[in-house]
């Protein structure tokens, strides 16, 4: 072959290669969609509803606890989902298109009812290792009790909802417990002005503009309980 032609016999012995290139994705694909499964299905043992959507809004995967509440999360046509309720669905929906573009969390509240608690449904865009980890998937949807409580949520919840770094999430449990800014600092042993950043992109990936809106938000984050 020279600049661009190809002989017959070299097409020839590519096209002996395709069959198996085929098998080798579509085993890839299971594999990957198996992955993101077992993930999910992770979320479930810690009481957490969960999917993984891709960026167009199609459904991958959910686990047990979200496909359960039927009367919250509606399929709607391509694979896709739709919360019943109409002033949270049309968040939910802009949520998933502005992913594409700005990957922003986004955390939708939900008013509850006779049947259920309110509710915070988080969309938590997966970018580097959490991409490889839900097989190319590029949303994950949590759903969260939402009730006056004085328990603390732990760092490790708090990094998972949220996309918090550990140093982060560390922060933001401090700060739950209502201590001010410079005790919490002084505890974790960092500088005022390093937790300042920190807090500032703790109120970025929350959606809060005030401590004591992210103590509240914070507080009121807790699994939902199978009924």
């Amino acid at each position: 072959m020279k600049d661009g032609a190809y002989d017959r016999a070299s097409v020839d012995r590519l096209d002996q290669l395709r069959p198996h290139f085929a098998r080798a994705g579509m085993v890839s694909a299971r594999l990957g969609l198996e992955q993101a499964r077992a993930t999910v299905s992770a979320l479930e043992t810690i009481g957490l509803p969960a999917a993984v959507m891709a960026a167009s809004g199609r459904v991958l995967t959910a686990n047990s606890l979200l496909e359960e509440m039927t009367e919250m999360f509606l399929p709607t046509a391509y694979g896709g989902m739709a919360i019943a309720n109409a002033s949270a669905n049309a968040l939910f929906q802009r949520a998933i298109l502005e992913n594409r573009n700005d990957f922003a969390i986004r955390s939708i509240p939900v008013a509850a009812n006779e049947s259920r608690p309110a509710l915070v449904i988080h969309l938590l865009p997966l970018r580097r290792a959490a991409h490889d980890i839900f097989s190319g998937a590029d949303i994950l949807v949590a759903a969260t009790a939402v009730s006056a409580s004085s328990v603390v949520p732990s760092p490790t919840l708090l990094a998972g909802l949220f996309d918090l770094t550990p140093s982060e999430a560390r922060l933001a449990a401090a700060l739950s417990q209502g201590r001010p800014l410079k005790d919490a600092a002084s505890d974790l042993k960092i500088t005022v002005k390093t937790g300042r950043t920190y807090l500032e992109r703790i109120f970025a990936k929350t959606g809060t503009s005030q401590q004591s809106q992210l103590v509240a938000l914070l507080k009121s984050t807790e699994p939902l309980n199978r009924r």
